[in-house]
């Protein structure tokens, strides 16, 4: 899958070594004060993106979720709608994005976004924090709703050869009827 840059969230401990951890967060608190950075939450920074029409955009969701997560051992992984919009699957966006954890179950507000970090079995995280796991989630989410061919091909498209081999690894860990989608998904193209 291609990457595309992504805002970026910071907090205090993304700065250690620096200075203190007291300094850190004075000068985090002072430049949030002169609005050169955003506040998002306590301990939660970003730099507000400017849009020519709107203003100053909302904090990017999944940056915000990689800072709060990042030194911590927990896997993490998004949900259901929320999944299946990165992927371009669906058009919905939610107001509650739904992240699968093996860590601490807890609730922060993005602005009207709200973020739920919901404990999950291991059986649910499979391809936790890659590609994989976020198209895993989008298939366990579009199935309720119905996989169209349009959507698994677009799917097939964006996955690298690297998605389809772990993908492929993956597939006898999956449940048993998202295992022909699966494969439908990873086999190869007929020429």
């Amino acid at each position: 899958m291609r990457a595309k840059k992504a805002a970026a969230a910071y907090s205090p401990k993304h700065f250690q070594g620096i200075g203190n951890a007291a300094a850190v967060r004075q000068a985090l608190s002072r430049l949030a004060k002169t609005g050169k950075i955003r506040r998002i939450r306590h301990g939660l920074y970003d730099l507000p993106r400017e849009h020519p029409v709107i203003g100053k955009t909302a904090p990017d969701p999944m940056a915000a979720v990689r800072a709060l997560m990042e030194g911590s051992s927990a896997e993490w992984q998004v949900s259901g709608a929320y999944a299946a919009n990165l992927l371009g699957l669906s058009e919905q966006v939610p107001g509650r994005i739904v992240i699968l954890t093996n860590g601490v179950p807890r609730r922060l507000a993005l602005g009207k976004l709200t973020l739920v970090f919901r404990r999950a079995a291991p059986r649910n995280l499979l391809g936790a924090g890659r590609p994989v796991g976020l198209v895993i989630q989008a298939i366990r989410y579009l199935r309720e709703r119905g996989l169209e061919a349009a959507q698994l091909e677009l799917l097939r498209k964006r996955l690298d050869a690297d998605a389809k081999s772990e993908l492929t690894a993956l597939t006898p860990k999956l449940p048993a009827w998202m295992r022909p989608i699966v494969q439908r998904l990873t086999a190869k193209a007929k020429p």
